[in-house]
Parts: C-alpha cells; sequence; structure tokens
C-alpha cells in the first residue's frame, strides 16, 4: 500500500527543513549549501526548488521561524517597564541577526518592505514584532515611562526602523559604531523618552 502524495511531501518537506537546520547548527546559516541539504536529505536538487523555490526561499522558511520562536521568547517576559526593559527585550532579536549578515538580508528582502518578494512567515515576525512593541508601549504610555501624545503603533514602527538602521550599520565595514547593541539604546531613549 502506497501513501498518499501530499502525506510524502510533506515528509520530504520536514526533513529538508530538519536536514538543513542541522547544516545551520554547524556552518551557520551563510554556510547552509543545496548540494549538502540534498545529499544529505537523500533527495534531488528539484525536490528542494520545488519546496522553496531557491536556497534563499529555504532560509527565509528557517530564520523566520527562529524569529518567531523569539517573539514568543520575548513575549512571555511580559511587559516591559522601562525603556531599558523594552531595549533589553530586543536585544534578543539583535543578536540573532547580527551574528550573520544572510539572516539580515534575508530578513529584510523578504519582510515585504523593500520589494515584492514576501515570506509568509518573515513578513508575519515583522508584524507580530511591531504588534507586540505597540501593546507594550501603550502600556508604558499609561504608566507614563515613555512618551505621550503620539500613537504608539507610529512609535514602534520607529522602532523597527531603528532596528534596521543599527544592524545595517553593524555589517558596514565604513562604520565606526558597528556593536548594534551599544548604537540601539541613544535611538530608543531619544524616540521614547517623555
Amino acid at each position: 500500500m502506497s501513501r498518499a502524495p501530499q502525506k510524502r511531501r510533506l515528509e520530504t518537506r520536514a526533513k529538508l527543513l530538519l536536514v538543513a537546520q542541522e547544516i545551520v547548527s554547524e556552518q551557520g546559516y551563510s554556510g547552509l549549501r543545496v548540494e549538502d541539504v540534498v545529499a544529505r536529505a537523500g533527495v534531488a536538487k528539484g525536490t528542494l526548488f520545488s519546496h522553496f523555490g531557491d536556497k534563499d526561499g529555504l532560509l527565509a522558511v528557517l530564520i523566520g521561524g527562529e524569529v518567531m520562536g523569539q517573539l514568543d521568547q520575548i513575549h512571555g517576559l511580559g511587559s516591559p517597564e522601562s525603556i531599558h526593559d523594552l531595549t533589553e527585550r530586543l536585544f534578543v532579536h539583535v543578536d540573532f541577526v547580527a551574528k550573520d549578515r544572510m539572516i539580515f538580508d534575508i530578513l529584510l528582502r523578504y519582510s515585504g518592505a523593500t520589494g515584492s518578494e514576501t515570506n509568509e512567515v518573515v513578513a508575519a515576525s515583522f508584524t507580530r514584532r511591531c504588534d507586540l512593541v505597540t501593546g507594550w508601549i501603550s502600556q508604558m504610555q499609561t504608566a507614563g515611562t515613555v512618551r505621550t501624545g503620539l500613537d504608539p503603533e507610529f512609535l514602534a514602527e520607529g522602532i523597527e526602523a531603528f532596528l534596521a538602521h543599527v544592524l545595517a550599520i553593524s555589517f558596514c565595514m565604513e562604520h565606526e559604531l558597528r556593536d548594534p547593541k551599544a548604537a540601539l539604546p541613544p535611538f530608543l531613549h531619544a524616540w521614547l523618552s517623555p
């Protein structure tokens, strides 16, 4: 008795993701090669391309899933009580993205913010983080720990811009301030202080 084609397809996709994650654990996102994934998974290149389009599509699924897991983690910490606490929660994302330029490139490209290429999980992670930060800012406005008079969503979108900025300059060889964790707090304090 043969298995249904859909079940086989889902099993193959899961295997490709598992193998790719193992390779990323060993070599980082920049070290992921299609040839290595298909060899370990025991499938043809065309199979990987059928599931993910290309290597970047596979990376988008892996990276988007990691970001969603981080969002679960920081959401579980509860609402920040200060700008410092908010900044510390964002450092989870900064630490992840800053370790590999490929992560930054994939997130930026597949978020939908820079062009027509999108990945559902990556785009959803941006929206979810913005929604989470919007909620935190709203609570912090009520508590008087951040500026009022501006919509919390507007302030959260500004934070997204600052995150992108400090991460981008961290990969710029010409910029003196290459530590995004050092660069982010002054922006957030200037943007959010009452």
